[in-house]
């Protein structure tokens, strides 16, 4: 498929950013006496008629500081399934679609440092949008680290929509909720989807972002990497591992995407932790 030039700017930036991303974590590991490094296995996307559509690449690295991080990009094309389709803005007429973006979730060895989600992408139908966010998911909160994660995601918002930061922070906590369990999942961030006004000022935003991403997690995880913990702690790590997965299983949209059109299976599944526990 030929990308438009709108299609094009968006995968290289979701790719440039997985690429800096990357780099900051492999970093982290060094400075941490490890030697651990993103592996990336490239994948190739087939719709549900078996035709090609694209694919993307699956990044993953298991370290000392990092128990499992992932960080995929994927540019795929197709057209949904009738019933999917009924779902998607834009498919009234042609269900024909164009997605791009990266997601990542990273789950980290240390209970005190805290779990985070970013996912940022551009999908394309009869309409043309982008959504996304990031949200930090601590098993053992800190208010100041909640503080300083939410400070970035609001400077990114106020620069862009003098109404974002209130709109996306409470969309987020609106959207990482377990209703069978009536809890977050975390402690928040923002989460936007549909942003379709202008593409300049959309795509704008969206890098914006990311780039509080990288501003605002890496000093959470030097300031946490290093402190001690007991089991006690560790056993609470696991325990609120299991309502990461179960969010992850029965309520997030990028999960549903994902295997509705024939995604890689092992990327979408990349944010389960490696361990959890149920009682």
């Amino acid at each position: 498929m030929e990308l438009d030039p709108q299609q094009s700017a968006a995968r290289s930036w979701f790719e440039a950013l997985r690429t800096r991303i990357c780099a900051e974590f492999e970093s982290i590991e060094r400075e941490a006496g490890s030697d651990a490094a993103f592996t990336y296995t490239p994948w190739d996307r087939t719709d549900h008629h078996g035709a090609p559509g694209g694919g993307g690449v699956r990044g993953q690295m298991a370290g000392k500081v990092f128990e499992k991080v992932g960080v995929n990009v994927s540019t795929v094309h197709g057209a949904f399934s009738p019933e999917f389709a009924k779902s998607i803005p834009g498919t009234e007429e042609d269900p024909s679609f164009f997605a791009t973006g990266i997601s990542l979730v990273a789950h980290m060895a240390n209970p005190h440092v805290p779990a985070v989600h970013m996912n940022t992408r551009f999908l394309t139908t009869g309409k043309r949008w982008f959504g996304g966010g990031a949200d930090l998911n601590p098993a053992l909160p800190y208010p100041e680290d909640t503080a300083a994660f939410h400070a970035e995601l609001r400077r990114a918002c106020d620069a862009h929509g003098s109404d974002y930061y209130e709109r996306f922070a409470k969309w987020a906590d609106d959207y990482f909720w377990l209703p069978h369990r009536q809890v977050a999942r975390g402690v928040g961030g923002i989460f936007y989807d549909r942003l379709e006004s202008d593409f300049g000022s959309d795509f704008a935003f969206t890098r914006a972002v990311g780039e509080a991403f990288l501003a605002a997690f890496p000093p959470l995880v030097r300031k946490r990497m290093d402190q001690p913990f007991d089991a006690a702690e560790m056993e609470r790590l696991l325990e609120f591992r299991g309502r990461y997965v179960e969010f992850n299983l029965l309520y997030d949209r990028g999960t549903l995407f994902g295997l509705k059109t024939g995604g890689n299976i092992d990327a979408i599944l990349m944010s389960l932790p490696p361990l959890a526990r149920w009682r």
